[in-house]
């Protein structure tokens, strides 16, 4: 379309104006005293103002060719009356003004077939910025988002327009990952043993946005002193999200001895290269209920399955309700799932046992648990429950005294189905939930867990959704997918055949392989 504008002077003069300004500013001698750190911040403030320049003039370009004519929207009705319309638009670069020819008619609303072509936004931000918005929401605060923004653009966004932008910005996560049932398969970094991983975490919420029966405990306390929380009364303040993770990994084969080497053991010492997740998919929703998030996590791996992969695997934690949906799912889908008990929870009831028997600076504790972690290990979870509930019957420990030993062992005998060790180590099966706990940590507890912060519920939902996007990999392809959704939902649907009239004239006159790209070599 380059050649066909006889007058795009008149669009971009002053584009090219400031552009000539700022090269004669660099050969000029006023120059010559500036450090490098004073040249660069001069150069970024008239190169924002040059690209608004650039943008504003192809807007107005566009708006000088539009093509003028009826408009058939969706209702079939005829819009005849026309009228120019103006609107801004504020971008990365700054604020710019769209005009274009706006269609009516008696009791209908008015339609702009350019802001159609152009995929405008209903709100004055660009998509441009609205993306930079909703990345900087996934990292950082909002009130650290609007000084993002306004040190790295020559926008100016305030914090409520940040929560309103990064709540739009997450509308589409659900239907993306839907859409996504085949992308994942196709890559071919995709190790042998597909992992589900679930886990909860809390997060500080407003007292209204609480789950009711927590609400209703958080309103029945009361505060002892005016200055300070006293102990207990932090609780009643939190809504709990359940995560979940879905990733691949290849086998890593072990023995117990080279998990655990107690004293006097011979083992090879030769360090074993550690297999690293593969297209890993982390997310979180304080709105879902645990079953609609594990189901979402079969989901992902029922779109995961091919031949490649020989097993499938469970992580948790000894969490009944998340077993039992573990367990219902995979009926369900007719996966033969093998669940794996975090050998790290196991880990923490021996160390809590130990200190029943020894101080807890004793160098016997330490040998007691090393010593039955091989065992269990080794496929003796029952022998360990039994033998410590005996030892602190013969050392003739007190009730309160043996609670964590009867603890322990109750933990072990109850979940002695998940506990198969010797089992998983030779199929090369992982054993422990690092995964998930990171998860925990980067998506909820790095961003959420900000001193004094209580979250409404949508805004919290709104920023996991964006974490989870900008964690998993998944932000490019899904900020496509986004704004095909916001053309369809702004724009397709108010036009007879999803198509304003002036686009179709448009394409009868364009080219169809004109250049989409910049015309600069780097």
């Amino acid at each position: 379309m380059q050649g066909s504008y006889s007058n795009e002077d008149i669009f971009f003069s002053p584009a090219r104006e400031l552009f000539e300004e700022i090269v004669e500013w660099l050969g000029s001698d006023r120059v010559c005293g500036l450090e490098h750190g004073e040249l660069e911040n001069k150069l970024l403030e008239n190169g924002y103002e040059l690209l608004r320049r650039l943008l504003q003039g192809y807007f107005d370009r566009r708006s000088d060719d539009e093509i003028e004519g009826e408009c058939l929207g969706s209702d079939q009705a005829r819009r005849t009356h026309k009228k120019k319309l103006t609107r801004k638009l504020t971008t990365l670069f700054g604020t710019v003004r769209v005009n274009r020819i706006g269609y009516g008619g008696r009791k209908l609303n008015s339609l702009s077939p350019l802001d159609a072509e152009l995929n405008l936004p209903p709100s004055q931000y660009s998509h441009g910025l609205t993306e930079r918005v909703a990345v900087e929401v996934a990292r950082s605060g909002f009130g650290e988002t609007v000084e993002i923004i306004s040190q790295t653009t020559a926008a100016k966004v305030g914090k409520r327009q940040v929560e309103e932008l990064a709540f739009n910005s997450a509308c589409d996560f659900d239907q993306f990952y839907h859409q996504q049932q085949s992308h994942i398969e196709q890559s071919p970094q995709t190790g042998e043993i597909v992992v589900i991983t679930v886990d909860g975490k809390g997060v500080v919420m407003r007292t209204e946005d609480l789950r009711a029966h927590t609400r209703k405990r958080a309103l029945a306390s009361s505060k002892k002193l005016n200055k300070r929380l006293t102990k207990g009364e932090k609780r009643n303040s939190k809504r709990m999200a359940t995560v979940a993770s879905v990733y691949t990994i290849d086998p890593f084969v072990r023995t117990p001895e080279q998990i655990v080497n107690p004293e006097g053991e011979e083992v090879d010492k030769k360090e074993l290269k550690r297999p690293l997740p593969q297209s890993k998919r982390v997310w979180a929703s304080l709105i879902k209920q645990p079953e609609v998030v594990i189901s979402e996590a079969f989901d992902e791996v029922l779109h995961r399955r091919s031949t490649q992969q020989k097993h499938f695997c469970a992580l948790v934690d000894g969490n009944k309700t998340q077993l039992s949906l573990l367990n219902k799912f995979a009926r369900k889908h007719q996966i033969n799932l093998t669940i794996v008990l975090d050998i790290i929870h196991v880990i923490e009831y021996l160390w809590k046992a130990a200190f029943a028997f020894y101080s807890d600076t004793s160098k016997q504790a330490e040998d007691w648990v090393s010593k039955r972690i091989l065992l269990i290990l080794q496929g003796h979870s029952s022998t360990v429950a039994a033998g410590m509930r005996r030892s602190a019957t013969l050392r003739k420990l007190s009730p309160s005294q043996r609670k964590p030993v009867d603890n322990c062992a109750r933990y072990l005998l109850n979940n002695a189905a998940y506990l198969k060790y010797d089992d998983y180590l030779r199929a090369g099966l992982p054993i422990a939930t690092g995964v998930i706990e990171g998860a925990c940590r980067h998506l909820i507890k790095d961003r959420m867990d900000i001193t004094g912060a209580r979250w409404s519920l949508q805004g919290a939902e709104a920023v996991l959704r964006l974490r989870s996007l900008y964690l998993s990999g998944d932000w490019h392809q899904y900020w496509q997918f986004h704004l095909k959704q916001e053309y369809q939902r702004n724009h397709h649907v108010l036009y007879l055949d999803g198509v304003p009239l002036m686009k179709r004239l448009l394409y009868a006159r364009c080219s169809t392989t004109a250049p989409t790209t910049l015309p600069i070599t780097v």
